[in-house]
């Protein structure tokens, strides 16, 4: 019995504890449904986290398994480590961070297993637990080390392409295999430790060797795929330590991962299995490919040509990608989004589901500089448009606008749905150099008869437009 508890009240306590987390759960389900929205995102989050704080109260108070100055510790630790960095993290490193929390998420429910194992190891275990305890280590321990190899692709310290060696799917289907066979013998023999630490290795090893053949350009599927497992691991902890909450929480974020990573996939037209064991990029052409060799050249628009452009238009639609957030431009965008809106100009925003690093990224980005939601338009949604647009400023984005999507059927990305923006009369590309993006394939619409190169800082080329319309 818990000694911070009267005993008159002692009775009723597991049927109160039960019923405040059918409440965060239905929390957590509301605000899930509400981040589906831009314009209810933010409270959909405060309401998910107010249903966190209500389960971990109440949790606090059911256990008595470590001392409270433990815990107060590490509440006000985490706290201070959560708080600074909320302030320093720049929306750019936003996919690292994610992939951080994923990673720690998954260590979190690995380490929950073998708190539980170690502390109970003299006591007798039921199949079921021993299995939650051999998923959630496993899936934990994959997702930890998955997690961290994404962050150091992310963040340039291990480089986007794949890294493949001869033979790695057979090597990485050999160590599941593996893994399989020492959780038979741990569910029947759970004393001997060693398959424990076994199935630990062989899952630390395996979330490196998945991750390391995967390329930049397939990131924002690998952070959702890891967030999924994530919950799935939190779950399977769940199962481990009898917690209701746990569970549901934890499935829910594992089945909005899943449908999350389905999403990407199909916005990509390719299969997951594609994505995990693909290697895509690593026999994609390099900068300087097959347009350059054949002699094909770019023009390059000025800041004051393109003022004029744009502040003449009907209809102005801007395609935002990874570079206008590595630039830190989002707020001058929507400085210029402005000036044209106040000369009669129908500015819009086309977003495709894969641009950036993570999903969600241009949304996130494009809220933070506080531009209308109902300017932002997804990519079946903008396609539809492109033919009746006058100008179309593609700004740090390659990959989702390179034709060769839909028309090279020898094009890696051959099939990927694109934004259709060579549709438009006229189609400006901001860009540091003619470098390809993470797919590592040169865009053909550089070298289209309506597509103008406006090379430089994004956030600079920006400023000089933004400079230019006002002189306009």
């Amino acid at each position: 019995m818990n000694p911070l508890v009267p005993e008159a009240i002692a009775d009723y306590i597991p049927n109160v504890i039960q019923l405040t987390y059918l409440l965060a759960s239905v929390l957590f389900i509301l605000g899930l449904k509400r981040l589906s929205s831009p314009a209810t995102a933010r409270s959909g989050n405060m309401l998910a986290s107010l249903g966190m704080f209500i389960g971990v109260l109440v949790t606090l108070f059911d256990r008595n398994i470590v001392s409270f100055q433990f815990i107060v510790a590490g509440v006000a630790i985490g706290a201070v480590i959560g708080a600074i960095l909320a302030r320093k993290v720049k929306m750019t490193s936003m996919p690292e961070l994610v992939s951080l929390f994923n990673g720690f998420g998954g260590a979190a429910s690995a380490l929950v297993a073998s708190g539980e194992y170690f502390r109970l190891a003299s006591e007798p275990f039921g199949e079921h637990e021993l299995g939650a305890m051999v998923v959630s280590l496993f899936i934990g321990a994959l997702t930890f080390t998955g997690s961290m190899i994404a962050f150091g692709k992310l963040k340039g310290i291990l480089g986007g392409s794949p890294v493949v060696y001869p033979g790695y799917k057979i090597v990485n289907t050999a160590l599941m295999i593996l893994v399989l066979v020492f959780a038979v013998l741990f569910v029947l023999d759970a004393e001997n430790r060693i398959f424990f630490l076994v199935i630990s290795g062989l899952a630390l090893l395996i979330g490196i060797l998945m991750v390391l053949p995967i390329g930049g350009a397939d990131m924002p599927v690998v952070i959702s795929l890891l967030n999924s497992l994530t919950g799935l691991a939190a779950s399977a902890a769940g199962f481990v330590l009898n917690n209701n909450l746990l569970i549901i929480s934890g499935t829910l974020v594992g089945s909005a991962g899943l449908i999350l990573t389905m999403i990407m996939c199909k916005a990509m037209n390719r299969p997951l299995t594609n994505v995990l064991f693909g290697a895509f990029g690593s026999e994609a052409a390099g900068p300087g490919g097959t347009a350059a060799d054949a002699g094909k050249t770019v023009k390059e628009v000025t800041a004051e040509d393109l003022s004029v452009m744009t502040a003449y238009a009907q209809r102005v639609v801007i395609v935002p990608g990874y570079g206008l957030a590595v630039a830190q431009a989002q707020h001058v965008i929507r400085e210029v989004a402005d000036m044209l809106e106040s000369k009669g100009v129908d500015v819009r925003y086309g977003i495709h589901p894969v641009a950036g690093r993570m999903p969600g990224h241009m949304n996130v980005l494009l809220a933070e500089a506080n531009v209308p939601y109902p300017q932002l338009y997804d990519m079946d949604e903008i396609n539809q448009e492109f033919k009746k647009t006058d100008v179309v400023l593609v700004i740090g984005a390659n990959d989702v606008v390179n034709p060769d999507a839909r028309n090279d059927p020898s094009s890696p990305i051959y099939g990927m749905p694109i934004l259709n923006v060579d549709e438009a009369k006229s189609v400006v590309i901001f860009k540091r150099s003619m470098n390809p993006g993470f797919a590592g394939i040169e865009n053909q619409l550089f070298f289209g008869e309506n597509s103008y190169m406006f090379f430089g800082d994004a956030k600079e080329s920006l400023g000089s437009l933004l400079q230019s319309l006002k002189e306009l």
